[in-house]
């Protein structure tokens, strides 16, 4: 991701707040985004709810001031802005009037502690990023619980108490509002309804809005399959068919190690898949073909390989299984999906790719373009490899320069003379003649019996 030129220190900007902030949003801050989003990104949330009281309504501060402020370039500030967009803690609109651009930077309240253990996402990553240890220790000093022996809970619902003639509202109690943090929508919930549906599970029960939330966020957060996800559903369900969600939450994470080999949940900035590209647009048809296998998936390669026609079951494993064991990208598995099927008359063959494969992952390849070029090095280098062989065989044979003395000469022409002679002359019209009469001869007997 480019960082340079996206903001210019001349640039000016507004500071807001969109909400009160809460009481312990400062701990917030300290103790569990910072873990997550960097001392910068904090310091420069800070800076500007510091702002807002200094700042003038007519004429915006420069971002010169901000680097004044914080001792640090422009594109490192504008590192820790995204942090904190993609964070939820600030929101940025821009506009340009008269040349000039204008940033205004709404600041979003922090999650108080005990809120910020009840998002699904946040409380993992924090997880992953400090340890069990160190996790259980924040979480018990900023989550109350209350003593089990309290008595049987006798709390009345809304339907308790009150009575309407169109129930549409269910009500939920949010960690935000709708308008402060939109629900990610990123699970397949039809095929999730189909499956519990034939499975003959209430679908109310276990889908409800804070389920849905959860869902989506875990499969954001390791990057699931719908069946997988369908999977640590179903692992997760209790005996009355409710959603245990630390249990879900833990299948979830298991399914990621086993796909990545235990690898560790760490939150880390962005890399974009065209990033390799070149900036320009593609030209020759190889740059086209460079970008297209940059920006598809293996599958909509193979389908787009087979006319259209969905890709097997058993490719796919395949493909997956050699990606997942090799750890290659998804640009340079398609380039060697594409170069086995042009090698092997169309065919897939697994331990075809997987050679291929464990020799890409040992050289390193990252990127469409290095696989493409590798590849034409390779096959130039086995088809050269035979004729330089050859030319160095025939170079001997034909390019020998030694001094043979005369005598040798004829000494070899004289055992050449001694051979021929003593070798048996072969009548070609007398073998054949003695052939045709041996044959004759068994059709005959043969004939007999």
């Amino acid at each position: 991701m480019r960082f340079i030129g996206q903001v210019l220190p001349v640039d000016g900007y507004f500071v807001t707040l969109k909400h009160h902030l809460t009481k312990n949003y400062s701990k917030s801050l300290t103790h569990l985004y910072q873990p997550l989003i960097g001392i910068q990104a904090v310091m420069l949330y800070q800076t500007l709810l510091h702002e807002i009281e200094l700042e003038e309504e007519i004429s915006p501060q420069t971002h010169h001031t901000l680097m004044n402020y914080l001792n640090i370039p422009l594109d490192e500030i504008y590192k820790a802005r995204l942090k904190l967009e993609g964070i939820g803690l600030l929101k940025t609109f821009k506009k340009t009037k008269e040349n000039t651009t204008i940033f205004t930077y709404e600041l979003q309240g922090a999650f108080a502690p005990s809120d910020f253990f009840r998002d699904a996402m946040l409380s993992q990553l924090l997880y992953h990023q400090i340890g069990d240890q160190k996790y259980n220790m924040l979480k018990n000093h900023f989550v109350k619980t209350y003593s089990e022996n309290v008595g049987e809970d006798i709390t009345v619902s809304f339907h308790d108490v009150f009575q309407t003639f169109t129930p549409t509202l269910e009500v939920v109690k949010p960690i935000r509002s709708e308008e402060e943090s939109p629900p990610v929508q990123t699970a397949d919930f039809s095929w999730l309804i189909q499956m519990l549906t034939q499975r003959m599970i209430p679908v109310g029960r276990v889908l409800t809005a804070y389920n849905r939330k959860l869902i989506s966020q875990m499969q954001l957060l390791y990057d699931l399959d719908s069946y997988e996800i369908e999977k640590s559903v179903l692992w997760a369900l209790t005996e009355e068919n409710y959603l245990n969600t630390e249990e879900f939450k833990t299948a979830c994470h298991d399914l990621f190690k086993s796909k990545h080999h235990d690898s560790k949940i760490k939150l880390t900035e962005k890399v974009e898949k065209n990033q390799a590209l070149p900036k320009s647009k593609p030209v020759t048809k190889e740059d086209m073909l460079i970008h297209e296998l940059e920006t598809i998936s293996p599958k909509q390669l193979l389908e787009d390989l087979s006319g259209g026609n969905q890709a097997s079951e058993q490719d796919m494993k395949i493909i997956r299984e050699v990606m997942t064991s090799q750890g290659l990208p998804s640009p340079v598995m398609n380039v060697l999906i594409h170069y086995v099927l042009l090698q092997s008359n169309m065919k897939l063959s697994k331990a075809y790719l997987e050679k291929i494969a464990s020799h890409w992952s040992r050289a390193n390849i990252k990127t469409a373009k290095e696989a493409m070029e590798f590849a034409k090095k390779e096959k130039e280098r086995f088809q050269k490899t035979p004729q330089k062989q050859q030319q160095r065989t025939s170079y001997k044979r034909k390019d020998s320069k030694e001094i043979v003395p005369d005598w040798f000469k004829e000494r070899k022409v004289k055992q050449t003379k001694t051979v021929q002679s003593t070798q048996p002359v072969i009548d070609l019209e007398k073998e054949k003649a003695e052939l045709e009469k041996l044959l004759n001869q068994k059709v005959q007997h043969n004939n007999r019996f």
